[in-house]
């Protein structure tokens, strides 16, 4: 999850009473019942993510192997291979521009802050406008993105998107002994959602919905990855009906109602959370409207598009974001795998449930060009 926090993201007061309403309403639906998981024609429970699945690829993904996944690093390469692997071993197709890949031009640029001075990369407008930079200062990452045909002749031209950035800080000054930022939780966990959905989703049934599967790179320093994306979808935007983020799940938090919930930023603005919870999925809105993290993820660059967009998470403000502290060790595993599996109830809704749409006023302004 980004840093970044817009200055014009306090939240109106009637904002926050529709939070607090829409809290209320959830609460009242959760106790009516839990989540059901779906059953194929022949009665057969679809797969399930595990504590050993999800222990097994968070771990991997945030190994110091993987050198923090830091942006257009061999560590990002090295994960974004992995998450391949894992794509390919689920059963989707791939979707990139070079198999499982989708090339994303970038430049490298100095800028300092604070005093500090660092190297950081910043989308490039095409790769031949690479050609007019020195090159050194070029360089590329890449998305990884599979996909799965939709099989309703009724709703398989529309698409919904089921992503996690999977980079995060790298490797950076010592800190305590330790320069690696392993991001477990920002945003390895989320990424771990996203290969457990394509799991139970190629595992069947499949989805009615055509559904691309988006590991993003990029995200910590401008959201490049989904930006080009967006630039270069798979599949055509106009046709794109959804799209759900999954971001931060490592931990449970209080506030969502504890271990296993999780909760939906911007609930109030569309009809897709209050979908999910009346499926009794375990997710309610986000209560802390002040942290405004709606924005502060790649779904706000789907929303400004006008796509419905939101971020699942539960994220509790612990004190190691974005900092080496973040270690599969700090992971609470029952919890995350029940929040994994909610994942999977949630991104079964939306690809073959009702298209979910914005509440008046709820849809974001697009981004204005600087």
């Amino acid at each position: 999850m980004s840093l970044i926090n817009s200055s014009s993201s306090r939240t109106p007061a009637r904002a926050v009473r529709a939070i607090i309403a829409v809290a209320l309403s959830v609460a009242l639906s959760a106790c009516a019942g839990t989540a059901r998981p779906s059953t194929d024609a022949t009665g057969t429970t679809p797969y399930r993510a595990t504590e050993s699945s999800v222990r097994a690829a968070l771990t991997a993904l945030a190994a110091d192997s993987m050198e923090g996944r830091g942006t257009a690093t061999p560590g990002s390469a090295r994960a974004a291979r992995y998450i391949a692997a894992q794509f390919e071993a689920a059963g989707l197709e791939p979707a990139g521009d070079s198999g499982w890949f989708q090339r994303v031009p970038m430049t490298l640029q100095t800028m300092t802050r604070n005093g500090n001075t660092r190297t950081v990369p910043r989308l490039a407008e095409s790769f031949a406008a690479l050609d007019t930079v020195p090159a050194d200062r070029r360089t590329s990452g890449v998305n990884v993105v599979g996909i799965l045909a939709g099989t309703d002749p009724a709703l398989a031209a529309e698409v919904v998107v089921i992503d996690a950035h999977y980079d995060h800080l790298g490797v950076r000054a010592p800190v305590d002994g330790d320069s690696i930022y392993n991001g477990a939780d920002d945003d390895a966990s989320g990424v771990v959602a996203v290969i457990e959905i394509a799991r139970a989703m190629a595992a069947g049934p499949r989805p009615k919905r055509t559904t691309v599967f988006l590991a993003t790179t990029g995200e910590e320093v401008g959201l490049l990855g989904t930006r080009w994306y967006l630039e270069h979808p798979v599949r055509p935007l106009s046709a794109t009906v959804a799209n759900l983020e999954i971001e931060m799940i490592g931990r449970p938090d209080s506030l969502a109602g504890g271990p296993g919930r999780a909760w939906l930023t911007g609930y109030e603005r569309s009809t897709m959370g209050e979908e999910l919870a009346a499926a009794g999925i375990p997710i309610g809105p986000d209560m802390r409207p002040d942290q405004n993290f709606f924005m502060r993820s790649d779904n706000i660059a789907f929303a400004r598009l006008g796509i419905v967009a939101h971020t699942l998470s539960t994220f509790n403000l612990h004190k190691e974001y974005h900092t080496v502290k973040d270690d599969v060790s700090l992971v609470d595993f029952p919890h995350m795998t029940k929040v994994v599996n909610a994942a999977i109830d949630a991104a079964r809704l939306l690809t073959d449930g009702p298209r979910p749409t914005w509440k008046p006023g709820g849809q974001p302004p697009p981004a204005t060009r600087r």
